[in-house]
């Protein structure tokens, strides 16, 4: 074989790394939520999403995946077609039309049980670290004597922002814009958060994984946010 071949497999490792290198840096890490909300929504800046982020949002395994990028379908898609492109390949079986169909039963169902504080319907639905999160958020509810009041007016859209594979788990984030009514009540019933006469349009990113090996067809929430 010629220097042409051997510099060509040089050059294909040089574009393999960097785009491994630009999976870690842009789509970063996801292990839970943070901020001030009642709800267990907040999402950093793409900018600080990296892996040694203590404010990512990627469980550790997740990020061990994309870190160690075992094949071609580890790296950072150039577009969110790309990334749902990957995903198709992995998936042969996956839908974008009925994924988003789920996600928006999702986006009621999880919703209706934080404000319900029903952890044993949350947990199946939640990776590890999410669920501890918004565990934690109704237990100090709970422990304040407060009450969250939130009634989905209605779903005004559901649109992916962002697609991508890590090792052979696929990442979808999703855009959904609703319209909330939401209260926090004091133990005495008065209001000390929202409007219970104004509706609100709120817009929140959530996003979904699954290990595409799996038989398991479920996708579950690894991240929660609200933008800034």
């Amino acid at each position: 074989m010629g220097d042409g071949y051997y510099l060509d497999i040089v050059l294909f490792a040089l574009v393999a790394a960097f785009l491994v290198l630009r999976l870690r840096s842009v789509l970063g890490r996801r292990d839970g939520f943070q901020g001030k909300r009642e709800e267990p929504l907040a999402f950093p800046p793409k900018a600080d999403r990296t892996p040694e982020s203590a404010n990512g949002k990627m469980d550790r395994g997740e990020a061990d995946a994309a870190d160690a990028a075992p094949d071609g379908l580890s790296v950072a898609p150039a577009s969110l077609e790309a990334g749902l492109t990957q995903i198709r390949v992995a998936d042969p079986s996956f839908d974008q039309h009925e994924f988003l169909a789920g996600a928006r039963k999702a986006f009621e169902w999880i919703l209706q049980a934080f404000v319900n504080g029903d952890t044993g319907s949350l947990q199946p639905l939640l990776s590890g670290d999410v669920f501890k999160n918004f565990e934690q958020t109704i237990h100090e509810r709970q422990q304040a004597g407060e009450k969250l009041e939130t009634t989905l007016v209605g779903i005004l859209s559901a649109d992916f922002v962002e697609a991508y594979m890590a090792g052979r788990t696929a990442h979808l984030t999703v855009k959904f814009v609703s319209q909330q009514l939401s209260v926090v009540r004091d133990a005495q019933g008065a209001v000390i958060e929202g409007d219970p006469n104004t509706v609100s349009d709120v817009t929140d990113f959530w996003t979904f994984a699954r290990d595409t090996r799996a038989g398991d067809p479920n996708w579950t929430l690894v991240a929660t946010g609200a933008p800034e």
